[in-house]
């Protein structure tokens, strides 16, 4: 690549001393009279090798030489079991057809595979029906970006065509799933959920899109993300989730997996694929009642998704149950040689293990009586994040309820998250209350998420296009982070390692830990590359409520056996929103 040359870098200085002065203010650095005139040569001639770089032509999905590693030195994980075997999951479903197809829309996947597998429907039927329910239902969630109709028909006829002929792929063969629409489909538009964005076509396939498709996936939709992973509101409005859509205070579906949350919930899709970088996937999760899987940093590649925050970003599936999240997972982890922050870890998938020998935290605080959580306003709010850090009843807002009635739901709230504890007590895993290190800290480098995200979209930040409406509060945000000194950046990532050292030394004593969703941890975890899983705890005034169980790094089986243990002892994931 050609390194532009600079128009006039031979001229005088440009930046004065004076400017230089105001600048050590932004910085926290005091120069003496001379320190600054030494300084000075130096600063307007990098003025010219800045130019430059900027003049440079880099492909936004050009990832920086700088490779983030949950893990400590010594401690990586041992290559595992190859991505997408045959694991073991329940699948059971009734054999007799339905009276009407629409039955088995809330289906999860372990109960329609079956179905798929003994042709008592096909692929095709099963896909039209969820193509007709989002038709249906999408103009009052939308939560549908683009409608991928031609290309999941003959998905699914492919689908039918190899069961038929005895070439089954395993439990995803011939099930309709949305992608988040940051996520590259060839021939197709990834819009980011931004109006600069909504044409953008991309000539190849994410590797998630090309791993589900190899296990004979249909994909039906790209579903919607606030623009460029910001809550929930986008180029044609703000998604909604099934369960309050028309509650002026509770009707979002949170963010920015927003529609993946939202069609799943609803039944317009088998199952959906989300990004998490500071609360995209636990969030949305939460609102709209689904299982929701954030993995450890780097266990699934990234090729192909849009990048905001290179050394946080994380893709998970988004389910109706925990099992379901399980097969999902096991299609899409692992290496592919274009992801170098991937590692090759084990997978092994053990469901009917006993929870006995296991030890679980709880934050002990995040289980005493307290009002919910006011709505934080969206991703970028307040420290500068670059997607939804909160969960559970947050994100929805008080909406100026009475104190009495505040105070009702948050007692209902205490209520099922203590029930919560008491299932793992009852299954025999043992509990004993925690603290969290490091959450001054957490806070204190929140900024490298969205300083990261200033410099993914700068080209954008520098364009006529960032004064566009569906961008939201991203171009202040983008703006602000510009001015972050690299020397910071770089010592909130030194203090990142400190973070996560205290973690490992927690982490060294505990499974799991069990937390509701807007808990202090969810920040702290996305810092730390921990994986997490959201499911269903209960309903306040109407509304889901939901628990986080957060594991080991790269441990997503235990963490996932946890979360199965509590669905299995309630009914919460069979219930669905009235359509």
């Amino acid at each position: 690549m050609a390194v532009p040359a600079l128009a006039g870098q031979d001229q005088a200085q440009r930046i004065s001393r004076e400017t230089l002065d105001c600048a050590e203010k932004v910085f926290g650095i005091d120069f003496t009279n001379p320190e600054e005139e030494a300084a000075l040569g130096g600063v307007n001639r990098n003025l010219g090798a800045f130019e430059r770089l900027r003049a440079l032509d880099i492909p936004l999905d050009t990832e920086p030489a700088i490779t983030f590693r949950p893990y400590l030195p010594g401690k990586k994980p041992k290559p595992g079991a190859t991505p997408g075997a045959k694991i073991k999951v329940a699948l059971k479903s009734p054999s007799a057809r339905r009276s009407s197809i629409d039955e088995v829309a809330f289906w999860p996947v372990t109960a329609l595979a079956p179905l798929l597998q003994r042709r008592d429907i096909s692929s095709t039927e099963l896909t039209k029906m969820y193509l007709a329910r989002l038709k249906r239902h999408n103009p009052r969630l939308n939560c549908v970006v683009t409608l991928t109709e031609d290309l999941a028909l003959a998905q699914a006829a492919q689908a039918d065509r190899e069961i038929k002929a005895g070439a089954y792929r395993g439990p995803l063969h011939g099930i309709p799933w949305g992608a988040k629409d940051l996520f590259a489909t060839r021939g197709i538009p990834t819009t980011f959920g931004a109006g600069p964005f909504q044409h953008q076509v991309i000539d190849h396939d994410a590797t998630v899109v090309e791993r589900l498709r190899q296990a004979g996936a249909v994909l039906i939709a790209k579903l919607s993300l606030g623009a460029l992973a910001q809550g929930d509101r986008w180029f044609r409005g703000q998604t909604k989730n099934p369960w309050t859509p028309d509650d002026p205070q509770r009707g979002g579906s949170s963010g920015s997996s927003a529609g993946p949350g939202s069609a799943t919930a609803a039944g317009l899709v088998g199952f959906a694929l989300g990004t998490e970088t500071r609360g995209s996937i636990i969030s949305p999760s939460a609102v709209n009642g689904v299982v929701g899987l954030r993995p450890t940093y780097g266990r699934i590649s990234r090729y192909g998704a849009m990048a905001l925050s290179w050394t946080m970003d994380k893709i998970g599936p988004m389910c109706r149950t925990v099992e379901d999240c399980a097969l999902v997972f096991n299609a899409i982890y692992g290496p592919d040689g274009r992801d170098d922050t991937v590692i090759d870890a084990p997978f092994v998938w053990n469901p009917d293990r006993s929870l006995a020998t296991l030890k679980i935290g709880y934050i002990k605080s995040e289980f005493e009586l307290a009002p919910p959580a006011a709505a934080r306003g969206g991703e970028a709010a307040g420290r500068g994040r670059g997607d939804t850090a909160a969960g559970g009843d947050a994100g929805r807002g008080r909406g100026g309820l009475p104190p009495e009635e505040q105070r009702r739901r948050a007692e209902e709230r205490n209520k099922l998250l203590n029930a919560a504890l008491e299932v793992y007590r009852r299954a025999g895993a043992t509990l004993e209350p925690i603290e969290i290190p490091g959450t001054k800290i957490a806070e204190t480098i929140a900024f490298i998420l969205t300083t990261e995200g200033a410099a993914a979209f700068d080209d954008l930040t520098r364009s006529k296009d960032i004064g566009d409406a569906s961008l939201g509060t991203w171009p202040n945000a983008f703006r602000t982070h510009r001015f972050v000194p690299a020397v910071e950046y770089i010592r909130a990532q030194r203090a990142r390692t400190l973070l996560i050292r205290e973690m490992d030394v927690l982490m060294s004593n505990y499974d799991a830990f069990i937390t509701p969703t807007n808990s202090q941890s969810l920040g702290l975890t996305n810092l730390t590359g921990h994986p997490a899983v959201a499911l269903k705890a209960g309903f306040v005034a109407g509304a889901p409520l939901e628990i986080m169980i957060t594991g080991r790094l790269y441990d997503e089986a235990t963490t996932l056996r946890v979360a199965l243990a509590y669905e299995r002892a309630t009914t919460w994931h069979t219930m669905h929103p009235t359509m």
